[in-house]
């Protein structure tokens, strides 16, 4: 499948049923008006000499009649406003048409509640209306947060190129990003560069990989996936979501040394394996949003086998970097805007501690995710299914309703560490890890977590 040229094959891509808005499909707005100063007619708020013949010749060429074209459709069954860009019309550029169209959609979206996806092909900011066309940033950054505020969710999806200011408010400033393979996406577009820079960071692989997007999505995938999304995000569930039955070990840890062990044996189910049980589909977000990934860190929406959606943050046995932490806080957020309840699985030997760790924001980084669960406005279910290694695992903790595997601890600090800062010999270890009170049984006299899961029950029918 081709990547879309046009603002409507862009459109074509993702529904098939789309719908202009009324009110957005008449000549760009502004266009007639004279603006005094000497300015000649129709050359816009400025008086740009000849704006208004590179207007008509713009739309002559594209077909369209202002940069964006707005409207609703049906993506993989779910409502949607679609706002798609058409580059060929003055390169995509956003001016004062632009931000009354985007805003007219974002005012039908909060009307109807229904979610904003927005197909971005943008230069930036269009030059012949100056300081009157950058101001719409600001304007399409209150739509957006009014639209935030009614708990809808919005999706960007970045086709080639996106750059400056719609980049910067209507893609950046969105709930979840997808993009299409080898799309340019920077704020600083190819020809306002250093002339040094290298090409590469300005892709949406670059941006991928420095957690500033989601996902690359080749343009056949686009219609599934974004449907997926969407879908995803408009059906809550009720309620706090159960803590998963145990997939390991049922029998209690007789001593604290066994516990650390049987949480720290390779075989022991992981997170993909909880997951995988929970929930029957799943869309993970990548990335901080301010230059980090963390493999170690699965964030994302899920389905439930009734059809509702949950959201879940796993660690996935290692130690967790301050990128992951800032994803999960991330997600708790966003799924707290949306009303949908979290599911969180706790298991890492404890926050990654090394330099660099230090110089992104390790610290910052757990108290953002502390603040962030406690203040969720969601339930917030915590599922500790192996190694509970200090604040990096308590930080994805519930407080309340947390629950523990039998193949698990919790812990202060590791063992041997809590040796090492008592000054005892390194082989107290395993009498230190009796003395910590770390096993699940423990945990549960102590007042830490709920209670101790079981095994899924058999089922009487097989």
């Amino acid at each position: 499948m081709t990547v879309p040229a046009n603002a409507r094959e862009a459109l074509a891509l993702v529904t098939d049923d789309f719908t202009e808005l009324p009110g957005t499909a008449g000549p760009s707005e502004g266009a007639d008006e004279g603006t005094g100063g000497g300015a000649d007619e129709g050359d816009g708020p400025i008086g740009w000499p000849g704006y208004g013949r590179a207007r008509a010749a713009a739309a002559a060429r594209s077909g369209a009649s202002e940069s964006v074209v707005c409207g609703t459709g049906t993506v993989g069954g779910t409502r949607t406003v679609l706002v798609s860009f058409e580059f060929a019309f003055l390169g995509g550029s956003i001016g004062e048409g632009t931000g009354a169209r985007v805003a007219a959609a974002h005012a039908h979206a909060r009307a109807h509640r229904l979610p904003v996806t927005v197909l971005l092909a943008t230069g930036g900011s269009r030059m012949h209306e100056g300081m009157r066309a950058l101001v719409q940033l600001q304007r399409l950054a209150g739509e957006s947060a009014l639209t935030r505020a009614a708990g809808l969710p919005q999706l960007a999806v970045l086709r080639d190129p996106t750059t400056g200011g719609g980049w910067a408010t209507l893609g950046a400033g969105s709930d979840v990003v997808l993009a299409l393979p080898g799309a340019q996406v920077g704020f600083a577009g190819s020809r306002v560069r250093p002339a040094d820079a290298d090409p590469a960071a300005y892709t949406a692989e670059s941006q991928l990989a420095h957690g500033h997007v989601d996902a690359v999505v080749p343009a056949e995938e686009l219609r599934a996936v974004l449907g997926r999304w969407l879908s995803l995000l408009a059906r809550p569930a009720v309620g706090p979501v159960p803590p998963p039955y145990a997939l390991g070990g049922t029998e209690p840890s007789a001593s604290g040394r066994e516990a650390v062990a049987r949480a720290r044996r390779a075989e022991r189910p992981r997170a993909d394996r909880y997951l995988a049980e929970v929930f029957t589909e799943r869309a993970e977000l990548s990335g901080d949003r301010a230059g980090g990934t963390d493999p170690g860190m699965r964030c994302g929406f899920g389905r439930l086998p009734d059809g509702s959606t949950a959201a879940y943050a796993a660690q996935c046995g290692t130690a967790t970097r301050p990128a992951g932490f800032r994803t999960a806080a991330r997600l708790v957020r966003l799924a707290g805007r949306l009303g949908i309840p979290v599911l969180t699985l706790i298991d890492t030997p404890g926050a990654a501690n090394d330099a660099e760790a230090e110089r992104a924001g390790a610290g910052p980084a757990i108290a953002d995710l502390f603040g962030a669960v406690a203040e969720a406005r969601v339930p917030v279910t915590a599922l500790l299914v192996g190694e509970g290694g200090s604040g990096g695992a308590l930080a994805l903790a519930a407080p309340g309703n947390t629950w523990a595997t039998p193949d698990a601890y919790f812990s202060v600090i590791a063992p041997e560490l809590a040796t090492a800062i008592l000054k005892l010999p390194p082989e107290e270890a395993d009498t230190t890890a009796d003395r910590l009170r770390l096993r699940p049984v423990d945990l549960v006299e102590l007042g830490v977590v709920r209670g101790v899961v079981g095994a899924r029950p058999a089922d009487p029918e097989h």
